[in-house]
């Protein structure tokens, strides 16, 4: 199973509608795809429809040891597509995993028990931090993709960001790579965020993807009816961003699974 990490410490820059979106896209072309909402604040989990009666077990049961991921996984309405929820429990988890034995560790070991052949992909959506919720998501995962906002302080947060995944590698997890950036509410309107773009380009040259999100209503619309963008407006500019963005990535992750191991 390749487990991709979405991540970025700064918040609003649509992580979560990357990790939703994706995900469908990915589950629409045939994968069995898990998505583990591991935010405090579960918005990946309302985006999909799955209310709280229905979390029964959650990420916290996860990094506490409490459930496994397919005791944890549940369903959503998107074909091929389940999720572990999060609950407000998720709140004080970083607090109790600093008592608990390979704290950095537990959800990859959750993930590692899980039953060979269910899920092809697992994406983790991760709190707006770099506390031990990103950390345990980094160490679990193979690959790292970035949503970028195409604002002001983009390529400050990044140079954080790129920092602590150097560190994680040292010294937790060698195998992490990044997948690569995606620039999400761009406006075409706006001087700033083309020049943006161009400075992250210039900076991070093949490792940014081709596929810019634009900003879009619909896409803010959609989680307020519990639905990913793609089901709720597939012709909207940020549906057919995200299929994009979804040809991209698998480009990448074939390539990926091509190239020889080294000895």
């Amino acid at each position: 199973m390749i487990r991709i990490v979405v991540a970025n410490q700064k918040g609003g820059v649509g992580k979560t509608t990357t990790a939703i979106n994706l995900a469908t896209a990915l589950a629409a072309i045939g994968w069995k795809v898990l998505l583990v909402d591991l935010d405090p604040q579960g918005n990946a989990s309302t985006g999909l429809g799955v209310g709280q009666s229905a979390r029964v077990r959650s990420s916290y049961d996860l990094l506490i040891g409490r459930a496994s991921v397919s005791e944890a996984a549940v369903a959503t309405r998107v074909p091929r597509l389940d999720l572990v929820p999060a609950t407000v429990d998720l709140s004080g988890a970083e607090i109790e995993l600093v008592d608990l034995e390979n704290r950095t560790h537990r959800l990859e070991h959750a993930l590692n028990e899980a039953i060979p052949g269910r899920w092809d992909v697992c994406l983790i959506d991760c709190p707006p931090s770099l506390g031990l919720l990103t950390l345990n998501a980094m160490v679990a995962a193979q690959q790292l993709l970035v949503p970028l906002q195409t604002e002001f302080f983009a390529l400050e947060g990044l140079s954080q960001l790129l920092q602590t995944v150097e560190r994680v590698r040292v010294a937790f997890n060698p195998g992490l790579s990044i997948l690569g950036v995606v620039l999400t509410m761009f406006d075409r309107r706006n001087r700033l965020s083309s020049q943006v773009a161009e400075d992250v380009r210039a900076c991070l040259g093949n490792a940014v993807f081709e596929t810019i999100v634009p900003r879009n209503v619909r896409l803010s619309e959609a989680p307020s009816h519990g639905l990913p963008a793609l089901i709720y407006d597939l012709k909207c500019p940020g549906s057919e961003a995200y299929i994009g963005l979804a040809r991209e990535v698998m480009a990448k992750l074939n390539r990926l699974r091509a190239e020889p191991v080294a000895a």
